[in-house]
């Protein structure tokens, strides 16, 4: 047997191994792609985009300012859209005559900014202004609905107005209708403002 069937002979086992070899690589990296696109995109939970030193207005249907919200640092969560705020401050505008401050620790506002959950040590304060005395309100949590102008709380709240004082668990304080409500545990003083 001469050199060049030898190496015939040789390349004929050596090239379908090859051959074969590539096949499987190839059939191997199709099946990858495929189980790869087959799989759902994973959740994302991390946020996604904060802003420190914030500031933005909620507009009215009317065009005109309801809200003004700030804080030290606004985080977007991106699974449902929705923010959580580092020490913010909600101040009332409007149709109110009379503007009111909102602060806590923390806040949690849904996708729309329909829902702002406040958390821990939150203050309301309203000055005094022409005939009404100042409003000072503490609670562990508030609920504001600015699209319908509602406030409240299934927590222990303590509001003080001028020198009359009120205490109670559970709130409901309705702007557009001018309602007011302590739910349980009320207690309070009343001292007529002075003329």
């Amino acid at each position: 047997m001469n050199e060049s069937t030898r190496l015939f002979r040789l390349a004929m086992i050596v090239v379908p191994l090859i051959m074969l070899a590539l096949g499987s690589f190839w059939l191997l990296e199709v099946m990858r792609r495929a189980a790869a696109e087959a799989e759902p995109n994973p959740v994302r939970t991390e946020p996604d985009f904060y802003v420190e030193q914030f500031s933005y207005v909620k507009i009215a249907q009317d065009g005109k300012a309801q809200y003004h919200f700030s804080g030290t640092r606004l985080t977007h969560n991106p699974q449902d859209d929705s923010y959580d705020i580092l020490h913010p401050v909600v101040r009332s505008g409007g149709k109110e005559t009379q503007p009111m401050t909102i602060r806590s620790e923390t806040a949690h506002v849904n996708s729309d900014s329909s829902e702002v959950h406040m958390y821990r040590n939150v203050e309301l304060d309203r000055p005094a202004s022409g005939d009404t005395e100042n409003l000072h309100a503490k609670t562990e949590y508030l609920l504001i609905l600015p699209d319908d102008d509602v406030m409240k709380t299934d927590k222990p709240v303590d509001i003080t107005l001028g020198k009359s004082w009120l205490t109670g668990v559970g709130m409901l304080a309705n702007n557009a209708t001018r309602e007011f409500r302590l739910m349980n545990q009320v207690h309070g003083t009343y001292q007529p403002a002075p003329r």
